[in-house]
């Protein structure tokens, strides 16, 4: 179990070890996305990018970048996740539309 904390919306999150961040931020009406990812997003399938969060704290508790998020992102921060990649295995700090 970890807790997710959402620093724009100061809102903590209860998360069981291995959920996914994105599928847990919908579920406690966080919004992730921008006005495009909200009407172009892939629907969490690692597609689209439009789902990006900064990582401020908690790093190490999450999954390792996907290929996907490597290639997507190399021009970005190493904080910086697409939230339906990432697994989430322990307390995190999450900023929401970097």
């Amino acid at each position: 179990m970890g807790t997710i904390h959402f620093v724009n919306e100061n809102k903590d999150v209860i998360a069981a070890t291995g959920s996914n961040l994105r599928i847990k931020a919908i579920e406690n009406g966080i919004d992730i996305y921008k006005l495009y990812g909200k009407m172009m997003n892939c629907g969490g399938y690692g597609q689209c990018a439009t789902c990006v969060v900064e990582i401020v704290e908690g790093i190490e508790n999450l999954s390792d970048r996907t290929d996907f998020e490597n290639r997507t992102l190399r021009k970005k921060p190493d904080n910086y996740r697409l939230a339906c990649q990432v697994l989430v295995n322990g307390p995190v700090s999450v900023r929401t539309k970097p």
